[in-house]
């Protein structure tokens, strides 16, 4: 890419950005980045702890070993997320960690005739297996899953779920960008489309606002309706907690509800004019090899 992935630029936001806000609407945990020596990240939510990854060049084991140590006595399991997926859904993550059962030590996603290792889940207590596979220079995750119990999910397993099924039906999730070509490609997509639900104070009179929008992030969607997300607007996805964030990601489906002071209530808030216009309609990741 001739950059690090995790602060190229997605829409406003980063790709680290985006990715670690959406693993956070799937999990009830903390969620940890691992970062090599020396690396600069971009920023990043509150709720996000980093972790450093004490030796270089150990590839995804080491990072592993580390992530899964920070959330020891914390977490039973984690799922574990590459970088560079924008494209990535809650409903996958959740699907992976709900596939879990106490002889199950990793849940492993299959797509595209491969194995997906940095979309899998992992029991924390993998972390000292992890590390002794990197002391021994084992460094191929192969080596873990032959000495734990692997449950393989299979595409059809996967699209199986409802909620996999409606917003990632294709399994985008796990579609990395690999080249500078496939992250523009990526970047020329249409944004998620959402609805937007507007508190009475904050709609523009007689400027019609759309029942829908598109808008990649909670900042862009705020843009569009001319919104300012500051100590006089705050804003809920999906009734979740009160942000302001503006980088706070959004996918296909959310509603987004903008309300004037400190705590958008959910009796104040009525719909926005102009309801029932949307935009146009979206396109899909284009098919890769």
């Amino acid at each position: 890419m001739g950059a690090s992935k995790a602060a190229l630029d997605w829409h406003g936001s980063t790709l680290l950005r985006r990715v670690t806000g959406l693993v956070a609407r799937a999990v009830d945990g903390p969620v940890v980045v691992v970062r090599a020596p020396g690396q600069v990240l971009p920023q990043l939510g509150p709720a996000v702890e980093i972790v450093a990854d004490p030796r270089e060049g150990r590839g995804p084991m080491q990072g592993l070993a580390a992530g899964l140590g920070a959330l020891n006595g914390r977490a039973q399991a984690a799922h574990v997320s590459a970088t560079d997926v924008p494209l990535l859904h809650p409903a996958f993550v959740a699907r992976v960690l709900g596939a879990f059962t106490d002889d199950v030590d990793v849940v492993l996603p299959w797509v595209g005739g491969h194995r997906q290792t940095l979309a899998a889940g992992y029991r924390v207590q993998l972390a000292e297996l992890a590390e002794d596979l990197v002391a021994a220079g084992r460094l191929n995750p192969g080596f873990l899953f032959e000495r734990c119990r692997v449950l393989s999910l299979q595409e059809a397993d996967l699209t199986a779920d409802a909620a996999i099924a409606r917003g990632d039906p294709r399994l985008d999730s796990v579609r990395g960008l690999n080249d500078p070509a496939d992250y523009e490609r990526a970047r020329e997509l249409p944004a998620p489309e959402v609805a937007v639900v507007c508190d009475d104070m904050l709609a523009p009179g007689p400027a019609a606002v759309p029942a829908t929008l598109r808008a990649w992030s909670l900042g862009e969607a705020a843009s569009r309706l001319g919104i300012s997300l500051d100590a006089g607007a705050v804003a809920t996805v999906n009734d979740g907690h009160a942000t302001r964030d503006p980088h706070e990601p959004l996918i296909a489906g959310d509603v987004v509800r903008f309300a004037a002071g400190a705590e958008p209530g959910r009796g104040d808030v009525v719909e926005c004019p102009g309801q029932g216009q949307t935009e146009g309609e979206g396109s899909r990741w284009p098919n890769q090899s």
